[in-house]
Order: structure tokens, then C-alpha cells, then sequence
């Protein structure tokens, strides 16, 4: 599986149906999406610190007419380190099909783990440039300031079947990675923002990245839990024994 089409994180089907509700505007979408996510403006009781999910994924290659499918669990921890700085994003992504594999950060160090090739890919988060804006990973620590990276509008559809609410995303600058994404928002999660209540749902169920190719990555998310106390040890790799550690330099370190 790519590493470039995990890292356009996350994405799945979205089915035509209504219009939004009334009473609900974009602005409401976009607030339940960024506010559990601030560090500034809000109490910690309302912060979304940690997820874990079972996910699956679906990866579309256009120049080979291809469909590639896979699922898993994945874990997310956000670690504050000042008020005034987005969240640091520590995850693991343990995949079970199609082939067993773990996509792993501390958020200092990225580790690609392949069991069956007996080696391990190890790079230094700064010198892939993970800070960029419109890179996935960034894009999922940053979930409190999407529209400060993002021109926001609602999709077409703009609801699912299951009434929650489809917003197309596109990077305010040139991207690389990034032509087009769509977030679908738990409706749940919007009805807490209209209640003032926040961080007890994670608001994002789907999600599908469009690069400039053409390629798409769609990842659906069920059996979300959120605030588990997930401990920053958890995002350590260690390397078994027998297995060869890679670290790219150069070119070779793009995805």
C-alpha cells in the first residue's frame, strides 16, 4: 500500500440525499469541527485529547484503473504544549488487510513497518515536511484552524443519508498532496456544538482526499471513542528483533 495515499488521510463514500436542516449553517458545521480542537478560547473539559477508531480505506489509483482496500484500528493522542500552539499528533495506524502492516509517530519520528518485508522505515518528521499545511498529518493536528487553511463549502450533497453534513475542503495554497478533500461531520457532534457542549464525540466520520493526479483516498471511522487516556508510550515503536531499519535521505524521503 503507497505511503503517499495513507497520508492522504482519511475519506469514504458519500450518498446522495437531503438538504441540510434549516437551522444549520455552515458556520455551525465548521465550528463543531475546529472548536474541540482549540487550544485557545475553551475550557479542558471540552477538548477532544485522544481517539481510537476501527477504520477502513479504499484507495482508487487513476493511472492504473485500480481499487485497493484495507482496514484496521487506528489511535490518535493531540498533546498540548502551549496554549498558543496547535496540538502535537502522535498516532498508530495498525492495518490488518490487505497485508499486515503499522504506520506509527511520536510526533517527532515516522516509522512504516511492514512485518512481511522483515524492515522498518524510519523518518524524522521535520525533514518530511510534516509541518506544511496541506499535508494530511498536519491537516489532523491542525483540526482547530481548518479554515484558516481551507476555503470551506458544503458538498454536493451537502447530507448524507444518515442526515450528517458533507463539506468539501480545498488548501488555500498550491498543494502537492491536496487538490480536493471532503469531511463528512457527524450530525451528533453538531447538535452538541448548538448545545455548547463539546469534545464528547469525535466529529469526523469520513473523509476522501483528491491529489492533483487524480487518485483518491476515502477512510470511514466506526466505533469511535474519545478521551481514553491513551498513553503517549502507546506511539513509541520499538523495532523487533531480525528487522532492518531504513532511514531515507534525500529524494527518497517525499511520499
Amino acid at each position: 500500500m503507497r505511503i503517499k495515499f495513507f497520508f492522504a488521510l482519511l475519506l469514504l463514500c458519500l450518498l446522495p440525499t437531503l438538504s441540510v436542516a434549516a437551522n444549520i449553517s455552515l458556520s455551525d458545521v465548521i465550528r463543531t469541527l475546529e472548536t474541540p480542537f482549540q487550544t485557545t478560547g475553551a475550557g479542558k473539559s471540552g477538548l477532544i485529547e485522544d481517539f481510537q477508531a476501527e477504520f477502513f480505506q479504499e484507495s482508487q489509483i487513476a493511472s492504473l484503473d485500480r481499487v485497493q482496500r484495507g482496514e484496521g484500528n487506528v489511535s490518535f493522542r493531540f498533546v498540548i504544549h502551549s496554549r498558543d500552539q496547535v496540538p502535537q499528533a502522535m498516532f498508530r495506524w495498525e492495518y490488518r488487510r490487505p497485508s499486515i502492516q503499522e504506520i506509527v509517530s511520536d510526533g517527532r519520528t515516522l516509522w512504516v513497518y511492514i512485518p512481511e518485508n522483515r524492515q522498518v522505515i524510519e523518518s524524522d518528521l521535520t525533514d518530511v515536511s510534516l509541518r506544511q499545511s496541506d499535508n494530511p498529518v498536519t491537516f489532523l493536528s491542525g483540526l482547530g484552524n481548518l479554515s484558516r487553511d481551507f476555503n470551506i463549502r458544503w458538498g454536493a450533497p451537502n447530507i448524507d443519508r444518515d442526515g450528517n453534513y458533507v463539506l468539501e475542503l480545498q488548501p488555500r495554497r498550491s498543494s502537492q498532496m491536496i487538490q480536493a478533500l471532503q469531511i463528512v461531520v457527524d450530525r451528533d457532534a453538531v447538535s452538541d456544538y448548538q448545545n455548547k457542549k463539546t469534545g464528547r464525540l469525535f466529529p469526523i466520520l469520513a473523509t476522501r482526499v483528491t491529489d492533483p493526479n487524480g487518485n483518491q483516498t476515502s477512510i470511514e471511522f466506526r466505533d469511535i471513542r474519545v478521551n481514553r487516556n491513551i498513553s503517549e508510550r502507546f506511539f513509541a515503536f520499538r523495532t523487533p528483533a531480525g528487522v532492518e531499519v531504513v532511514r531515507p535521505t534525500g529524494d527518497q524521503l517525499g511520499y
